[in-house]
């Protein structure tokens, strides 16, 4: 890593920290070696420098919507960070093949299904992107989600820090269990992928993947010791403290 690098890291990650409070004790989770995909929910803008700057010295990339690029601020931020621009709404092959080249050099792809931010932190419905490159990398896949970073506007409007928690969960690979692969298939594997993390998130958090009950694992493969992120002992509790803005 350059001197530039580091200062501009270093710098992102000092920010953060003055801005929110940081739980990310869970992130000790994450191998420290080998190709991985995670897939994490998206509220706004804190989660991609706090969860970038927090793996370091792991390398991570993951894909950003191309228009991101015509930001004169963060076009050379983002090249800093290699990060992948992703043209939305079309099959972006060259996208999934940086991906893949990733993921073959044994970095970490961030990924996140729900495809835009929700602002609120409830789980949107998934779009079924990451599913192709899950298939064809065969990588593992692991479900970081955050909450409470959804009030970091009020917050820093009253000049008050955000307490910003990171839950991560079990690793489990995705199986077609020879399936052909349609349109459908794609929905319902990375409708299961999203429960896996809706079941890290307090209730009010899980959004379009609230009802548990509907979840199915009918194409994830679990290796021991891991295991499904939907037994209970894994789900976790509202905080008494926090209390989750309205829809909006």
């Amino acid at each position: 890593m350059s001197l530039a690098e580091s200062v501009v890291n270093a710098t992102i990650k000092h920010l953060t920290r003055i801005i929110c409070r940081v739980d990310d004790a869970q992130l000790a989770k994450i191998p420290q070696a080998g190709p991985l995909i995670l897939v994490a929910n998206h509220v706004n803008f804190l989660e991609v420098p706090l969860l970038y700057t927090h793996l370091l010295p792991r390398p991570i990339t993951g894909m950003a919507k191309a228009e991101t690029w015509d930001n004169a601020i963060l076009r050379p931020l983002f090249d800093l960070w290699g990060a992948i621009p992703l043209r939305r709404g079309e099959a972006d092959v060259e996208a999934i093949r940086k991906c893949l080249d990733a993921l073959q050099a044994g970095k970490i792809v961030a990924i996140a299904p729900e495809g835009t931010r929700s602002g609120n932190g409830r789980l949107q419905t998934a779009r079924p992107g990451v599913v192709p490159l899950a298939l064809r990398s065969g990588a593992p896949l692991m479900p970081v989600v955050f909450y409470g970073g959804e009030c970091v506007h009020d917050n820093l409007a009253r000049l008050q820090r955000t307490d910003f928690t990171i839950l991560v969960g079990q690793p489990f690979h995705l199986d077609a269990r020879g399936e052909t692969i349609t349109r459908h298939l794609r929905q319902r594997m990375v409708d299961e992928i999203m429960y896996q993390m809706a079941a890290l998130l307090p209730p009010p958090y899980r959004g379009a993947y609230a009802n548990l009950s509907r979840a199915t694992q009918d194409f994830l493969v679990f290796t021991p010791p891991a295991r499904s992120n939907l037994q209970g002992e894994q789900i976790s509790s509202l905080p008494p403290d926090i209390v989750l803005p309205l829809a909006g």
